[in-house]
């Protein structure tokens, strides 16, 4: 029988992992605020290239959402981004059970593509996850590097001093666990709270 590796720290994604994400919902949340289309919103967030850079970390807070406003015709601030963001995305209440229990034996924490905004709407999508993720949810736009590239989980892994063969990365895109593993840290593809419950067992922290 095949022995589990000791693992003394588990990373999540964040969105498709703990948490299910709209890009709709949240379109039109925007559309809404800003009084255009839903298409006029997807124009200036997405197809512009604006989300992209911010999750890459090469632009800033302020910069991102003067362009935000910019294309949308309406000035967005911090507090009516991370409304849509929180109105479009719910937890997945079943993983989030699993992942409380795990954070009472061991660390845990975040890694997700998006901006540092972010940061400020996680708290408000899975409040009882707080405050063991204080200071533990890392995202790409504040690293400067985006999954699936083997920097951002070098830069995670020296964010909380763990060593990659004792780490292991859940993701709901093979594309990021194979990056995972590339980095040397144990990997895998979660999609649901069932899935996430068989990985976990057979690393023996289920």
């Amino acid at each position: 029988m095949r022995t589990a590796p000791r693992v003394g720290l588990v990373l999540f994604d964040f969105d498709g992992v703990l948490a299910r994400y709209s890009r709709a919902v949240r379109l039109r949340a925007l559309a809404e605020a800003a009084g255009c289309s839903t298409s006029q919103a997807s124009a200036a967030l997405l197809e512009s290239g604006l989300e992209r850079a911010y999750e890459s970390g090469t632009l800033d807070t302020p910069a991102y959402l003067a362009r935000l406003g910019d294309g949308l015709g309406a000035p967005i601030d911090a507090t009516t981004w991370i409304d849509a963001r929180v109105a479009a995305t719910q937890a997945d209440a079943g993983a989030i059970v699993m992942v409380q229990t795990l954070a009472a034996r061991m660390p845990i924490g975040v890694v997700t593509n998006n901006g540092p905004l972010i940061r400020q709407a996680i708290p408000r999508i899975v409040p009882t996850l707080f405050p063991m993720l204080e200071g533990r949810v890392l995202c790409s736009g504040a690293l400067g590097v985006r999954k699936p590239q083997r920097a951002i989980f070098e830069r995670a892994l020296a964010h909380f001093g763990a060593k990659a063969h004792e780490t292991l990365f859940l993701d709901d895109l093979f594309v990021n666990v194979r990056g995972a593993r590339a980095a040397g840290l144990h990997a895998d593809t979660v999609v649901d709270a069932r899935s996430m419950r068989k990985v976990l067992r057979r690393y023996g922290l289920g």
